[in-house]
């Protein structure tokens, strides 16, 4: 699929259909997918949470958890696949960093396949620190 970068619309937005969501989650694989009531509730109290649009179809999708003044993680950021490497995941990442700008500690954890990415937009491992996690998904 050929699409101009100019033609996705970015919006700071809560009115998102669920089954949008949906949707991109089960189209990247993402286990949250099983929880369908579970992950909308979620991604509608997060801190923030940037989405882009093709027309009226979702493509991508970010959040953002934070204390409001030191700390801010980013749990969610996903690109339909026919959708991905053309600029629209570091657009919705960039966006949501410019809003945290001087906070303490912005953090993330990173697949494999995605570290790269998130090198390229400021992200670094975390000194000597070990990522840890309580996990009720499958597909790890």
């Amino acid at each position: 699929m050929n699409k101009l970068p100019e033609s996705i619309q970015y919006k700071d937005t809560y009115d998102i259909n669920q089954n949008s969501i949906l949707d991109l989650y089960k189209a990247n694989q993402w286990s949250s997918a099983e929880k369908p009531d579970l992950l909308y509730q979620a991604l509608m109290n997060s801190h923030s949470l940037i989405s882009a649009w093709h027309e009226d179809k979702l493509v991508g999708l970010g959040n953002a958890i934070s204390d409001g003044f030191l700390v801010v993680y980013y749990p969610h950021l996903l690109v339909l696949p026919d959708y991905q490497n053309q600029g629209i995941g570091s657009q919705i990442i960039k966006m949501l960093i410019s809003r945290y700008d001087g906070f303490h500690q912005h953090i993330l954890l990173a697949e494999n396949q995605a570290i790269n990415f998130y090198k390229k937009v400021g992200f670094q491992r975390a000194g000597t620190t070990e990522p840890m996690w309580i996990y009720a998904g499958n597909d790890h």
